[in-house]
């Protein structure tokens, strides 16, 4: 049974995301030129990507593979997260000069702008506003909205560069699942997530009062597992070995497996979605 003390701590966070991809160097030079990213290694098979020295996005070339099914589970889109409001500037002209914004949103809790990559993939660029100013309900959770954003000061405030700051990361991931109640078993009440925001069709959660480090929605009607190119793994890197082999323990009261990798863990969870974990 979940219990406070199963709670994930802080400091835990997300590390890397994986997607397989039928143009490897079409992807990578978008997620270089668009995103921002800096290409850490490249071969025929694989590109790495982040920043300077800190692996963000992997690449895998799976020319073969099908394009998702309408119908299969898998990711809403990947989160990057900018350190400042100029950096977020200097994503909103990458998008501009090269391809095409599809959105933007003030969360309340951030300053957002979504585009779609090459191969359909959705991505999020966005910079939190201090922790102290996102609003809570009466528990103390976060409460995470969507409203209007204003693009001329995002604008105003770019700094002119033509690469991610020092700093950016993979804030969160989200992801596009058949069941709300299959993930909030699983990611909840199995590895420890706290949900911060509720909505009929969407779940917010986190780890150590971050707004979320995963969102999961059923906004597309997925039913299937996740099949075809897209999204291959995610990892949450946790802060102590302690906690990692506390979550291999839940993991394995579950009915899901546990495999070993070589820095941590794997399982394989709802919608056949794969999470790795590492300390």
């Amino acid at each position: 049974m979940y219990s406070d003390g199963d709670r994930l701590p802080s400091g835990t966070r997300i590390g890397r995301t994986a997607l397989g991809v039928s143009d490897l160097t079409e992807m990578a030079d978008f997620y270089r030129d668009v995103v921002g990213l800096t290409v850490l290694s490249r071969d025929d098979t694989r590109a790495v990507l982040g920043g300077v020295e800190t692996p963000l996005l992997v690449l895998e070339h799976e020319p073969d593979a099908p394009t998702r099914h309408r119908s299969g589970a898998g990711l809403f889109h990947n989160a990057f997260r900018v350190p400042s409001r100029a950096a977020l500037g200097d994503a909103l002209n990458r998008i501009r000069d090269h391809w095409q914004l599809g959105g933007a949103s003030d969360h309340g809790v951030s300053e957002a702008l979504y585009l779609t990559d090459p191969e359909g993939n959705g991505i999020e660029i966005y910079r939190d506003y201090p922790r102290e100013e996102w609003p809570r309900n009466d528990d103390g959770t976060v409460r995470i909205g969507t409203y209007h954003l204003d693009l001329e000061p995002i604008e105003a405030a770019a700094a002119g560069e033509s690469e991610a700051p020092a700093g950016t990361d993979v804030g969160h991931v989200h992801l596009e699942v058949s069941s709300l109640a299959s993930f909030r078993e699983f990611y909840v009440e199995t590895l420890g997530f706290e949900v911060q925001t509720e909505l009929p069709a969407a779940l917010f959660v986190s780890a150590g009062g971050y707004h979320h480090h995963l969102g999961a929605n059923t906004w597309n009607n997925r039913t299937g597992p996740v099949d075809g190119r897209g999204l291959s793994w995610f990892e949450v890197v946790l802060p102590r070995t302690e906690t990692l082999d506390a979550v291999r323990d839940r993991i394995a009261e579950s009915e899901y497996a546990v495999t070993e990798t070589d820095d941590g863990i794997s399982v394989t969870g709802p919608d056949e979605i794969e999470m790795r974990f590492r300390a």
